[in-house]
């Protein structure tokens, strides 16, 4: 193998598959460095893809030419779109899939994939000279160069697995933690702490007693993740079943919570808020009687049975003895015990929008070693590092996406403005624009910005662009076509349950009424049929008008902030009006916009008015003299 490459990237799990496949496709020599090829984009927790806020964002990768769609919709053997009931601004895509399948997949793609090489080696050290990453030092002291390096180390930083009082270190189980890279760059002055997440105990299926448990069926139409996938699925379609845990399991756990690894007290890391253990369940919800347990089969023709819902850190003596009370679980087998892996990370404060570290150039961060949670979370970072990797080699300006355009824009200025100090999860309610964030229009969102900045090539965008049309088309159809109050159309109306015109009407403000829908239209004059991702989005666009309006004119209000511009070497210490705690903050975060800088902790809305007053100041400054005649 050869020891110069443009770009290394360390780590295979789903950010660095991304990071790597980015910096590639973008034409630079890229080193994958992973300890096992096997193991490459290996699902260690939940098998699936996607839900609420992070099928959002897979959707979003896909567009910019990232490949989790595509492994998720070859792999998917459950398809549901979750919150059928909410708004369409909080429903989300989720894929159960085959985890040896999708990995498989992932595999054979990234080993095909040009300007990209694979290794199995241990990264034990960083090359640096001069505050600036110049490569690798593996663990056989081999040295490798680069122009940058991103590191995606997920949980292996120091990583240590606790089943009970049992410790093992490890990022996830049979495979070793990573420990010289984490003390480097404490030592280079870093700031680390400690998280910590679980994971559930796998079952075997054959000793389920599936009769007792609940049919948990997915739905019957398939919409892809990708658009570069077929509207239909490639592999048999499974069930997942249910059932509850209750007093018993709970008085079991209750009267072994000294022996969980999560409450013995030598465990420093916070946990997941939003993924809690049947232990922190049954201590934060004490009025709860019973929990919702989901039994999800990992592989199409496994025995494999993952337990979602019920991650837990007892021994494992203790989890057989508190599933052996949940109905269907009665003479359950385990086959792999829950565990709980507790791992450093670093504060995502000392990284920038590119996630490029503020301290050492030429070195990114990208996935749980900035704190986040999840596949879908740590893929969007290792795109967004590999592309920003990239480009600063090409001295092109920073790929950054804005908080009104991707979730993805959401969780990273998340991220590098107010840094996390517990697992990150993607949700919708974290984004402020999410009636323009929706799933279904994430072309309008991405599409031209990916294609502009040479992220999808021409033949995909033109694919995209031929669907944009088609929207456009259906649009202008349905306002041509009126329905007057005639006999035939009142009668019609009163069939369908529907309220009564007074007037000549078109078809988009037929279509504006809440009980109304697409399918509708074609009693009412609608002549050709439309697939379900033209006439979908521009239906929902038409019934929510007036709020996606009012949500377009906050943006445009934003967008003032948002395109006043801060140097990264800003002295706010010059800058008046400025109290001691915001001249730290901004010091600390170096915000590269008011946009951003607005979203600091502690930052006051006069603070942006002094810096708003300061920038135009040094603006004045900066012009020349008038010229004397």
């Amino acid at each position: 193998m050869k020891n110069n490459f443009d770009i290394i990237v360390v780590g295979g799990g789903h950010a660095g598959v991304e990071a790597a496949l980015a910096a590639a496709r973008l034409g630079h020599s890229t080193l994958l460095l992973t300890g096992s090829i096997d193991t490459i984009s290996f699902m260690s927790c939940n098998p699936s893809i996607g839900g609420l806020g992070k099928g959002h964002i897979v959707k979003e990768i896909d567009l910019l030419g990232g490949f989790m769609a595509q492994a998720a919709d070859k792999s998917c053997i459950q398809f549901k779109k979750l919150n059928q009931s909410k708004g369409p601004a909080v429903r989300g895509s989720r894929a159960q899939c085959d985890k040896n399948i999708y990995s498989k997949t992932v595999q054979d793609f990234i080993l095909k994939q040009k300007n990209l090489t694979v290794q199995e080696a241990e990264v034990k050290k960083l090359i640096l000279k001069k505050s600036e990453a110049k490569g690798v030092v593996l663990k056989d002291d081999a040295e490798i160069f680069s122009s940058a390096v991103i590191l995606t180390t997920g949980t292996f930083m120091r990583g240590v697995l606790h089943i009970g009082d049992h410790r093992i270190s490890g990022g996830r189980v049979g495979e070793k933690a990573t420990v010289g890279l984490s003390d480097q760059l404490v030592n280079q002055g870093f700031v680390s702490t400690r998280l910590k997440t679980g994971t559930p105990p796998r079952l075997d299926i054959n000793s389920i007693n599936w009769a007792k448990t609940k049919v948990q069926k997915g739905d019957e139409k398939f919409t892809p993740f990708s658009f570069k996938s077929e509207n239909k699925l490639s592999l048999k379609q499974i069930l997942c079943h249910s059932t509850y845990t209750n007093e018993k399991t709970h008085d079991i756990v209750r009267k072994n919570l000294d022996k969980s690894a999560a409450f013995l007290g030598t465990i420093e890391g916070a946990g997941p808020r939003y993924c809690p253990s049947i232990e922190d369940k049954i201590t934060r919800f004490k009025d709860k009687d019973r929990h919702l347990t989901f039994l999800e089969p990992e592989t199409l023709n496994g025995n494999s049975i993952y337990l979602q819902g019920l991650s837990t850190s007892l021994p494992k003596e203790i989890q057989l003895k508190f599933l052996q009370t949940i109905l269907g679980l009665e003479d359950v087998k385990i086959l792999n015990p829950g565990y709980l892996v507790e791992y450093d990370f670093f504060d995502p404060l000392q990284v920038r929008p590119t996630l490029e570290t503020k301290s050492i150039n030429n070195l990114y961060f990208a996935g749980q070693i900035n704190g986040t949670s999840g596949y879908e979370e740590a893929a969007c970072q290792g795109l967004i590092a590999g592309v920003n990797a990239a480009f600063k080699l090409q001295k092109k300006d920073p790929f950054i996406l804005g908080r009104d355009k991707s979730y993805i824009g959401v969780l990273i200025d998340d991220l590098v403005t107010k840094g996390t100090k517990e697992p990150y999860r993607m949700l919708t309610s974290r984004a402020e624009h999410r009636l323009v964030l929706r799933e279904d229009n994430v072309i309008e969102r991405i599409a031209e910005t990916s294609f502009s900045a040479g992220l999808i090539i021409k033949k995909d965008f033109d694919k995209l662009f031929s669907i944009l049309e088609g929207r456009k088309t259906f649009y202008n159809e349905i306002k041509k076509i009126k329905m007057v109050p005639n006999q035939t159309t009142l009668e019609k109306l009163k069939l369908n349950n529907f309220s009564p015109i007074h007037k000549q009407i078109s078809l988009v403000d037929f279509l504006k009424r809440v009980p109304v829908h697409y399918k509708n239209l074609l009693d009412f004059g609608l002549k050709n049929k439309y697939e379900e991702n033209i006439h979908y989005p521009v239906e929902v666009k038409i019934k929510y008008e007036g709020y996606i309006k009012l949500q377009e004119e906050r943006i445009v209000r934003a967008k003032k902030l948002e395109d006043m511009k801060l140097e990264i070497n800003l002295d706010y210490g010059l800058v008046k009006g400025l109290s001691n705690e915001e001249v730290e903050k901004l010091k600390k975060i170096q915000p590269i916009t008011l946009g951003q800088a607005s979203r600091i902790s502690g930052v006051n809305p006069s603070a942006i008015q002094a810096l708003i007053i300061y920038k135009k100041s040094l603006e004045i400054k900066a012009k020349p003299a008038p010229q004397k005649n």
